[in-house]
């Protein structure tokens, strides 16, 4: 169990193999912290991404901004040593073509933490932003194949649309599209 907050609140690590997990929203001021994140998880899972580590090292200070903006937002997850780097990330953003939901992206969590339910409130904070700005649904596009976080989005409420795509930097790969509604979680 975690709480969110803008900034970051923690809830104690139980004994049943979960993390000690704060959760905090990042500003426009916080992309320096969002940036070795990010480039981490691009070169350790390159194929769950739509983009790419040799795109986003070249990113301005201006770009990282970007993603912190009106539309889009990032969440960092720590675990229980505030002086340690950041076990997750997650953000949303508003598309203009898919008027009225929230797309769930960036998802990832550090190799070390993973399996200790650190991803859960990480969604849960996008879900959650998705309510604040009037989104009905969240969306999402995993690779075809992934079938960790499959399981992982399913047991947060979201389910298949039966859309297909390309991966947008491999289009030898698909993605399946997921989508859950912005309302609690009756299974949380």
């Amino acid at each position: 169990m975690t709480n969110v907050d803008q900034h970051a609140e923690s809830t104690p690590a139980g004994n049943d193999g979960v993390a000690e997990v704060r959760v905090r929203r990042l500003r426009e001021d916080d992309w320096q912290e969002l940036r070795p994140i990010r480039l981490e998880a691009l070169q350790e899972a390159p194929m769950a991404f739509g983009s790419t580590y040799a795109r986003e090292v070249a990113f301005t200070e201006a770009d990282w901004r970007g993603r912190l903006g009106r539309t889009s937002v990032m969440f960092l997850a720590y675990g229980a040593d505030p002086n340690l780097p950041p076990i997750g990330m997650a953000g949303g953003y508003q598309p203009d073509w898919t008027p009225g939901a929230i797309e769930l992206v960036g998802m990832w969590v550090r190799p070390s933490a993973r399996g200790q339910h650190v991803a859960d409130p990480l969604v849960e904070a996008v879900v959650g932003w998705a309510r604040e700005v009037g989104a009905a649904d969240v969306r999402l596009w995993l690779a075809e194949g992934n079938t960790s976080a499959q399981r992982l989005y399913s047991r947060l409420g979201f389910v298949e649309t039966g859309e297909r795509q390309p991966l947008p930097h491999d289009e030898t790969r698909t993605e399946i599209g997921m989508i859950r509604p912005a309302a609690p979680n009756p299974s949380a």
